[in-house]
């Protein structure tokens, strides 16, 4: 025999659309930011990235 259980939560159309807008925000300036910026700028902070998160890369 099983037991189930479930749960429902109501989030607020001004919270989703809160939260809908940030990620927005936050694709676009990831977007613009990289899509903008020199090969080698984004190159050395992805590498940089690796290493500050312990990643061995060569």
């Amino acid at each position: 025999m099983t037991a189930r259980i479930s749960s429902t939560s109501t989030v607020s159309a001004s919270k989703r659309l809160a939260a809908g807008l940030a990620l927005l925000f936050i694709g676009a300036t990831l977007t613009f930011a990289v899509g903008l910026s020199s090969m080698a700028v984004a190159h050395n902070t992805a590498h940089d990235t690796r290493h500050a998160i312990g990643f061995p890369c060569h």
